[in-house]
């Protein structure tokens, strides 16, 4: 096949893509017909709109995030009912494998513990930070950058700190001797916890109560990361005067963008 047979195709999506008429922006009448290449420079993309933007704005034009499965049988011929995906490895996760944003935003276990919008993880998506189609190894000044910050993954997908902790192993070895009991230390210590605005704050408290994995699932049971996130340390009643060696650089609350904003008093 030609170099020009080649482009062909590219060039008509393209085309496509410039000319059609793509999903208005919802609540946005001035995006009525709005085409791709307008859409991708829309103010919803970029600071200061991004923080006010709604799942419903989102979703109007990234539908199939959600909408996609997961293959029901892999190109080597694995069916997913068959096999364990890593995120199904503690039993809080319920049903049959889904796909990362449906697992974050819509499975049963997101439901009921979170709080998760598209802009908790999406800051923007400026198309001049994007990688080139074409990797341009001449173009030495262009910076790809991630258009997730892998922080926020890490807030929920960090390793889990049993030496700061005091524990005598990793939580596997170290559960039974604490009865796979979270609280059974926590209910004096940072008892001020998931004070952001992303997560179910009571739910959590509740869930784990019955199950030391509601805890651990995000604390280490599906980790990503070698390390383990600086939570902040807010403050809770009893807490010691000094801290610990390990705790001096911690911020003592979370980013701005993730506090619970408190209801103006009437």
């Amino acid at each position: 096949m030609t170099m020009e047979k080649m482009k062909l195709p590219s060039i008509l999506f393209l085309s496509f893509l410039i000319t059609g008429t793509g999903s208005a922006l919802a609540g946005d009448p001035a995006g009525a017909g709005i085409n791709y290449e307008r859409a991708r420079w829309h103010p919803s993309h970029f600071k200061p709109d991004i923080d006010q933007a709604t799942d419903e704005q989102c979703l109007s034009c990234h539908q199939e995030v959600l909408e996609r499965n997961v293959l029901q049988q892999s190109p080597a011929g694995v069916r997913a009912s068959e096999a364990l995906a890593w995120y199904q490895t503690l039993h809080t996760y319920e049903g049959p494998q889904m796909t990362f944003h449906q697992r974050h935003l819509t499975g049963p276990l997101a439901k009921e513990l979170m709080e998760l919008k598209c802009n908790t993880c999406h800051q923007g998506m400026d198309p001049r930070e994007e990688a080139p189609i074409v990797p341009d190894q001449a173009n030495t000044d262009f910076t790809l950058r991630k258009q997730v910050n892998p922080d926020v993954c890490l807030m929920c997908h960090g390793a889990h700190p049993y030496e700061v902790m005091g524990l005598p192993g990793p939580w596997p070895e170290s559960r039974e001797a604490f009865q796979n009991n979270c609280l059974l230390c926590h209910t004096g210590i940072r008892t001020n916890r998931h004070q952001v605005n992303f997560l179910k704050v009571d739910a959590i408290e509740e869930a784990a109560k019955a199950d030391g994995d509601v805890c651990y699932g995000c604390h280490g049971g599906r980790q990503w990361y070698r390390i383990a996130y600086p939570y902040p340390r807010n403050a809770w009643d009893g807490m010691a005067e000094e801290i610990p060696d390990w705790a001096k650089e911690r911020p003592t609350e979370s980013q701005p963008r993730f506090q619970i904003k408190k209801q103006a008093a009437k």
